[in-house]
């Protein structure tokens, strides 16, 4: 499955046979079913139309699947165009059945072109069909061992058990079902698999395993709708069961087995019945015999027009008159007997199918010689007694050319062997010539790892001491708002405390609303290096409001922002200028004689900065000094040291982003205090 125009594989694609066989491509978009010639494939994807191929021959396919407007995918099947690898390997499956030396001809080219263990595993694979076709079953058994060394696959698993079973090694063959993980298998090959086990055990007399396993694959392929199998399957317990004695009970898995073949291809409905009438030889049911087979006859005279079978397949109309002259005669109808016996002698003459001529010759003389025709019998059996010379003839030049052709089959192999060692032993020294030049290459590759180990060694270094830093940075930051947070607290329940004290119910619960507002926004601020300056302004404005909703009589103030500022592009590190606004009223406005002011002004200077201004006419700095106590000028010590360290922290971390300069307002009897906070946009 490729694409026409890239030509990349299409991996997922749904492949189905009718009659139930399914697969999907892989990833190189290749895909493998069990078919029989007159099948029709069954194409789905989500990304074309479905199509449908009806199988013509053994050669391969490729579906190339071409780009129309509406960005669908349209179809088309042709005959490969491979690279050279592939080219040999399908025409060594065209010939396959035609012509063994050919065809091995192929796989010795093709094992010549190719160049990775897969496509070594699949020469060698085709080369065991070739071996199974031809009946090399040893041959087979070696070179399905060969392509799974290459690449372990289940399809070449189970065709190796199947040619340990045909070269009846049967122990072989059951270690090698047994051992493939039935959990990777497709239905298909799991049914498959079951098949082969029951073959196995039935070829070994194990009757009971041979039909469970047949049972288990059966439940499957009805399961899984693989209607081949199906048939198949319950034709093989019929025979199991007729083997042990059980005719009743094989009488009706043959019937159910016709019924299924009689839904299929009239080549498989046909091969069923004469099954079944083998069967009712075997049990003397012998008007149901011949029933059976003058059914066969009828549909093998439809089918011999499009196909052509060999003497050795029991689908040819000799046998078929043959096995109905004797069924009649089993009955003691002479006279029905000896017409069929005559026409398969004239078809099996015409056809020089000498085993069928010889066997219904002497069958004959057998009817002449029963019906008291003497000198017929005589006659016939004359004839009986050449073909039987004629025969052992033909079966002498048959065991000369079957060995001839063994011998052929068994040097093409060892020549393939040889070429595979041939080649190895060029790779190896291939490979040794160039091993020395690798082992130049990994000293200098190994230099210049070391010195990019070393490298890399000291860029971690330096990115985990970064990192802890900044991890320190974090937690310093974190300590510092901890701090800061129950001193901003303890002031404010202060205030409220002389709210109470002083009795004045109604000011401290409005204070303590305001103050809880406050508190919330100071809390989910707590664990953030920045926020948005509007944030901080609102922020502002109402700790503002607690100080002088207290103060009332000692100060006011006012918050002017510029209006050209656009306050959501700046942020600032929260709780910063809260401790100045603190100072401000508690230790300057506080102790002055006179109402004081208190001003906060935010202006733009440049376009990335901004300038916080917070500026009191309180009693300055060294009045203020003088007048605390000891603990006094400790806490404040404190508060303002944490707010430096702070500042320097963020400073290190965000490259000096806040900038603070603290200075006397005036030069007056009251100096006041001028708190000046440069902020930079990120």
């Amino acid at each position: 499955m490729i694409e026409s125009d890239t030509r990349n594989p299409i991996p997922d694609v749904n492949i189905e046979v009718n009659g139930g066989g399914y697969t999907v491509t892989d990833l190189s978009g290749k895909f493998r079913i069990e078919v029989s010639i007159g099948d029709e494939l069954t194409i789905r994807h989500k990304d074309f139309y479905t199509i449908y191929h009806t199988i013509t021959s053994n050669e391969r396919i490729e579906v190339r699947v071409e780009p129309i407007n509406d960005s669908n995918y349209k179809s088309k099947i042709s005959k490969s165009r491979l690279p050279v690898f592939k080219s040999l390997i399908d025409s060594a499956e065209t010939y396959l059945k035609k012509d063994a030396q050919k065809s091995i001809q192929f796989i010795t080219e093709a094992i010549s072109e190719s160049s990775s263990k897969k496509e070594n595993a699949e020469a060698y694979e085709v080369l065991g069909d070739i071996n199974i076709h031809w009946k090399q079953y040893d041959l087979a058994v070696s070179n399905y061992r060969i392509s799974l060394q290459n690449i372990e696959t289940n399809e070449s698993s189970l065709k190796l058990a199947k040619a340990y079973q045909l070269n009846k090694n049967y122990q072989e063959s059951l270690q090698t079902y047994n051992a493939i993980n039935k959990s990777e298998l497709s239905n298909w090959q799991l049914v498959t698999l079951y098949e082969g086990l029951g073959d196995v055990y039935r070829l070994t007399k194990v009757f009971e395993k041979s039909i469970n396993a047949y049972k288990e694959g059966l439940a499957l392929a009805k399961k899984h709708l693989i209607t081949p199998k199906v048939t198949d399957l319950n034709s093989k317990i019929a025979e199991v069961y007729n083997a042990k004695g059980d005719t009743q009970i094989a009488k009706n898995y043959f019937s159910e087995s016709l019924k299924q073949a009689n839904k299929q291809n009239k080549k498989r409905a046909v091969e069923e019945k004469l099954k079944v009438a083998d069967f009712q030889n075997n049990i003397n049911d012998y008007s149901t015999e011949i029933t059976l087979r003058k059914e066969a006859l009828n549909i093998i005279e439809e089918i011999e027009t499009d196909s052509i079978f060999d003497n050795e397949s029991p689908l040819t109309s000799q046998k078929q008159n043959y096995k109905i002259g004797n069924a009649y005669l089993e009955q003691g109808d002479l006279g029905n007997a000896i017409p069929y016996l005559e026409k398969s002698i004239e078809e099996a003459d015409s056809k020089e199918d000498l085993i069928v001529k010889k066997d219904a010759t002497r069958k004959l003389s057998e009817v002449y010689e029963s019906a008291e025709d003497y000198e017929k019998a005589l006659s016939a059996f004359q004839d009986y007694v050449d073909l039987v010379d004629q025969v052992y003839i033909k079966k002498e030049q048959q065991i000369s050319q079957a060995t001839r052709f063994r011998r052929e089959l068994t040097s093409k192999q060892n020549r393939i062997l040889s070429l595979e060692s041939d080649r190895a032993l060029s790779e190896s020294k291939y490979n040794f010539n160039i091993e020395q030049a690798k082992r130049q290459k990994l000293i200098i590759y190994s230099l210049i790892g070391g010195v990019l180990l070393l490298l890399l060694t000291a860029f971690l270094m330096f990115k985990y001491i970064k990192q802890q830093r900044l991890a320190n940075n974090l937690l310093a930051l974190k300590s510092l708002r901890s701090q800061m947070n129950p001193h901003f607290i303890f002031n404010a329940l202060n205030s409220v405390n002389s709210f109470i004290a002083s009795n004045d119910e109604r000011t401290a619960n409005k204070y303590l609303t305001d103050f809880s507002l406050l508190m919330r926004a100071v809390l989910e601020n707590s664990e953030e290096d920045f926020i948005p300056l509007e944030k901080e302004i609102t922020l502002l404005e109402l700790y503002t409001k607690l100080e002088h909703f207290r103060f009332q009589d000692k100060f006011d103030y006012s918050i002017k922002v510029d209006e050209n500022i656009t306050v959501e592009d700046f942020v600032i590190p929260p709780m910063l200028l809260q401790p100045y606004i603190e100072n401000a009223v508690w230790h300057g406005l506080r102790y002055k004689k006179t109402k004081g002011h208190l001003e906060i002004a935010i202006a733009q200077t440049e376009a990335d900065e901004i300038k916080i201004t917070i500026t009191d006419d309180g009693i300055g700095r060294e009045k203020s000094k003088a007048l605390k106590t000891e603990n006094q000028q400790k806490q404040n010590s404190k508060g303002m040291g944490n707010i430096k360290k702070r500042v320097s922290i963020l400073n290190d971390m965000y490259k000096d982003k806040v900038d603070v300069f603290i200075d006397d307002f005036k030069d007056e009897e009251d100096t006041g205090t001028k708190v000046v906070v440069t902020l930079k946009k990120d």
